[in-house]
């Protein structure tokens, strides 16, 4: 074999690696368009889930890439665009079908708002990708906004769609879940969490095994009360804070 075809063939493997993490970013697109169509077709419960599918998907192409060192501005701008179908797009055309088209013209705005603020949230992700403490995203990330709309779709019976009590809950929920994105609030990213260390390992098992045995019983439950959790961890952090006296440094020349 003569070293120009060993060179074509070391480019194609390259390529090949390259490829791996965009198949998982199509998925997602793909679970989006899905998602799309069943909420189309009146089955909320399958297009809720299958958001549930696209986050899935989300994780693994960034960590592929990683893995594999085939991370590319490409990439990072498919996944930008895969997440405002995914997680903007289809999570407002869900609940506008779902619940808030009781309110027409109020409605379509508020489910239109929610992937306006979700798109503004990755466009400020994108710039400040290098700027910012990796430790903390600024704002709610569109992934977990969309997990606690879809979640709570998923939750309630269908039959309780109609009710104007639940209508207007979700048209306030859509709103918060919106300002939350484009917020200043601080939500833990998990990228410092050291994973060689025991502590740390234990800690993950832990959760990983109380995760699954409440996704055995009920994985809507389950998927929902995660993405609840998180998405007001943030602000309810921020407010106890503020309400927690703070402790004053001490005077001049007073003793330790």
């Amino acid at each position: 074999m003569t070293g120009a075809s060993q060179e074509v063939q070391r480019r194609g493997a390259r390529r090949g690696v390259y490829v791996i993490p965009a198949l998982f970013t199509v998925g997602n697109i793909f679970c989006g368009y899905l998602s799309l169509d069943a909420a189309g077709h009146a089955r909320y419960d399958l297009a809720a889930g299958l958001i549930f599918l696209a986050g899935f998907l989300d994780s693994l192409d960034g960590r592929v890439a990683r893995l594999t060192g085939s991370t590319s501005a490409f990439g990072e701008q498919l996944d930008s665009l895969a997440d405002v179908l995914s997680f903007g797009l289809a999570p407002a055309f869900l609940v506008y079908h779902w619940t808030l088209s009781g309110y027409d013209r109020t409605g379509l705005l508020t489910s239109f708002l929610f992937l306006v603020c979700g798109a503004c949230r990755l466009a400020r992700f994108n710039v400040q990708l290098n700027v910012v403490d990796k430790r903390w995203f600024v704002g709610l990330p569109i992934p977990a906004a969309a997990g606690a709309l879809c979640g709570l779709i998923w939750v309630i019976p269908e039959s309780l769609s109609t009710d104007p009590r639940i209508s207007a809950a979700f048209l306030a929920i859509t709103l918060v879940l919106g300002f939350l994105m484009v917020s200043t609030f601080r939500y833990k990213s998990f990228k410092d969490v050291d994973f060689r260390s025991r502590r740390s390992a234990r800690l993950v098992l832990l959760i990983v095994f109380v995760v699954v045995a409440v996704a055995a019983w009920r994985p809507d439950v389950c998927l929902a009360g995660i993405a609840l959790v998180y998405a007001l961890s943030a602000p309810v952090t921020r407010l106890v804070t503020a309400l927690l006296p703070r402790k004053m440094p001490p005077a001049a020349g007073a003793p330790a």
